[in-house]
């Protein structure tokens, strides 16, 4: 458990530095902001395309990957379909729906799953289909929905070019083209992308924790419902259809489907509070499924560890 513990740790102290941040007014009123624009916008697009141009195909393209799409899926469809008896008669907007959605199925497959996959099976390999389909599939479809929802119109025109505005998306495509198509890149080109993308993570945790200055998380009110139900499904339900899915439809056995159901169980991913930040939409229940899974996370891969290794 050694890697779980540290990308625990690593993520609390940055997490901190953050808070500490904002509690000292040093970033000044705009900080957490800024942080977040230059996140979506600049420093994670150069990660998902440095990541993505130099991961292998085989490991990529695995069974790994259709389990992803499986237990991803049933997540968020699992939160939409319960989400509404806890809203207690509350409407909400569609990339409200979205977010919380989201908030139950895309794991912290970056800053928490690389370290796990590292330290608990030895390669981060196990890891990277996961990646893929968040950051080519799940994480797309979500950002359209919020790009068309907050817009204020619709059009068959948006829907289509929509993938094609979006700096993470293209970054994402990008680098899997590089990857596939082996193109020669010198690492001289490289080296840009992997200097600005080693920020992401960093600013996406600070304003994070910039975030939680001045708040009560956790507190009592319309989303806590939401925030529960999204949390248990994502640290709870979520490995138990990695475990079902993988051995019932995939046939999967052994230290790969411990992989699969111990990285299933990770917390939400922060990238969830940096849409809605992006957005300005479900701000309070992202931020708070977020720290709340990473708190369960850890009983969660812990149980999961002494049960299945």
């Amino acid at each position: 458990m050694g890697g779980v513990l540290t990308g625990f740790g690593i993520i609390a102290v940055v997490i901190l530095a953050g808070y500490l941040l904002a509690r000292s007014g040093a970033a000044g009123p705009q900080g957490q902001f800024v942080l977040n624009r230059v996140a979506f916008f600049v420093a994670t697009p150069a990660l998902l395309f440095y990541t993505l141009a130099h991961a292998e195909i085989a490991t990529m393209f695995s069974s790994r990957l259709p389990l992803a799409a499986m237990t991803a899926f049933g997540a968020a469809g699992l939160f939409l379909l319960l989400a509404p008896l806890v809203r207690r008669g509350k409407k909400r907007t569609v990339p409200e729906q979205a977010l919380g959605a989201l908030s139950a199925s895309l794991l912290n497959a970056n800053n928490i799953g690389l370290p796990v996959a590292l330290y608990v099976f030895g390669d981060y390999a196990e890891v990277v289909p996961v990646l893929l389909f968040q950051l080519l599939i799940l994480n797309p479809i979500v950002l359209i929905v919020l790009d068309l929802g907050t817009s204020g119109r619709v059009t068959l025109r948006g829907i289509l070019s929509q993938p094609f505005r979006n700096p993470m998306v293209i970054a994402s495509a990008l680098g899997v083209l590089v990857a596939v198509s082996e193109i020669p890149v010198p690492e001289a080109v490289f080296e840009p992308f992997h200097i600005i993308g080693g920020a992401a993570i960093p600013m996406i945790l600070i304003a994070f924790g910039m975030s939680l200055h001045g708040s009560k998380p956790l507190a009592a009110g319309e989303h806590t419902g939401e925030i529960i139900l999204a949390s248990l499904i994502k640290v709870a339900v979520m490995p138990a259809l990695a475990l079902g899915f993988g051995v019932l439809v995939l046939g999967i056995s052994g230290p790969e489907l411990t992989a699969a159901v111990m990285i299933s169980a990770l917390p939400t991913a922060q990238n969830v509070y940096n849409f809605a930040s992006r957005y300005n939409v479900g701000m309070v229940a992202s931020r708070d499924t977020v720290l709340l899974t990473t708190v369960l996370a850890v009983p969660a891969l812990s149980l999961i560890a002494a049960l299945m290794m």
